[in-house]
């Protein structure tokens, strides 16, 4: 058997087993295992963080004067003053500062109870 021989009926030998032949049970294993990863990671990291994101958005938009904020440094304050992309922050009494929204962490309205600490000392 020559070389040229070898290699016809090498490349002719999948062709003889179909669709098959070329994606045998390996190669399918090795192509479906990393599309379950990305679709696992998809479901359970981006989609979340995505929904995160949306309602974090949201809470920034429909703040308004009065409301109670947290920033995203721990301090705690009221609004006295909504602009379009800062609000002025009571912090202390006859002490305002000026935050960019997208530094607010939480925002809380009037009345609202602060949420219970789950972390145990």
């Amino acid at each position: 058997m020559t070389a040229t021989t070898a290699l016809v009926l090498a490349a002719a030998a999948p062709a003889a087993g179909g669709l098959g032949g070329l994606l045998g049970p390996d190669m399918l294993s090795t192509i479906g295992f990393p599309i379950i990863l990305v679709g696992l990671f998809y479901f359970m990291m981006i989609r979340p963080q995505q929904r995160r994101q949306r309602e974090h958005a949201e809470q920034i938009k429909a703040i308004k004067r009065g409301d109670t904020v947290v920033l995203n440094n721990g301090m705690l304050g009221k609004v006295v003053r909504v602009e379009d992309v800062e609000l002025g922050v009571e912090i202390a009494q006859n002490v305002t500062v000026k935050v960019i929204k997208a530094m607010v962490q939480d925002v809380r309205t009037r009345g609202e109870p602060a949420p219970a600490n789950d972390a145990k000392s």
